[in-house]
């Protein structure tokens, strides 16, 4: 029996709302262009299926809202096909089963006994719902992140990076975010401890730290006045003992 894909869900302007996409054919083209604008041809090639019904469905995509094309530079009659919309998300379809996070026994033990922050219980048992119920929202929070991370910007800002640095630490320890530790060079790393967004979810063997990934994009971001790369290389959700982020400035051409 084939897996079916997970829905996916975008995001178009404030009046237009949402959209589910279910059809495996555009839930196809629309993995592809989450990663590299293509040509009709190429989406052709990579999908397998004829040009008529890749058009049907692009051309549903376009009055949708979800992806729009531009024409080629050096050739007029060629069209290079791009998301349109924001990625929000997918839903998985298939049966849940409950999952020992979300037990009231384990929230009991892990959080309730343990002292822990009651926020720290809402924000754990919303995630590991979500989980449960196959719902991935991990963009959101890599977005939200993002808008966090702009806001604290200034308020931990130093021109020293190593006093930078400090002060993102101290943030995160006294809001009961973890425990931080840096090792400076090309690449930053950080190693989070005691990490609040992930360290009770289940061992999904995939990364879960999309909040805090967002957050160190934007303060990074911000001080080195460049984009940067932000990869989680660790977590707590693979099974790992602490979370670990990789920073990389993109440099200027």
């Amino acid at each position: 029996m084939i897996k079916q894909k997970p829905l996916q869900i975008f995001s178009k302007d404030a009046d237009m709302g949402i959209d589910v996409v279910k059809s495996p054919v555009k839930l196809t083209i629309l993995e592809m262009l989450r990663s590299n604008d293509m040509e009709f041809d190429e989406i052709v090639k990579n999908t397998g299926k004829s040009k008529s019904t890749i058009s049907v469905h692009l051309k549903s995509l376009r009055e949708d809202g979800i992806i729009s094309y531009r024409l080629g530079e050096s050739d007029s009659r060629r069209k290079i096909f791009y998301l349109n919309s924001k990625y929000l998300g997918s839903v998985e379809v298939s049966k849940k089963n409950e999952i020992e996070e979300t037990r009231a026994e384990y929230l009991i033990e892990n959080i309730v006994e343990n002292d822990g922050d009651f926020t720290v219980l809402l924000f754990h048992t919303l995630r590991s719902m979500l989980i449960q119920e196959g719902i991935n929202i991990d963009p959101v929070l890599h977005s939200t992140g993002i808008r966090m991370g702009q806001s604290l910007y200034n308020k931990l800002y130093d021109d020293d990076l190593e006093v930078f640095i400090e002060n993102i630490a101290e943030f995160w320890e006294t809001k009961g975010l973890g425990k931080l530790s840096f090792k400076l060079g090309q690449i930053i790393k950080i190693t989070a401890s005691d990490c609040f967004e992930c360290e009770l979810l289940p061992k999904t063997g995939k990364p879960a730290c999309y909040l805090d990934t967002g957050i160190f994009q934007a303060l990074f971001s911000e001080f080195f006045g460049l984009p940067v790369r932000v990869i989680e290389i660790q977590c707590c959700s693979m099974g790992d003992e602490n979370c670990v982020f990789e920073i990389e400035p993109f440099k200027r051409k």
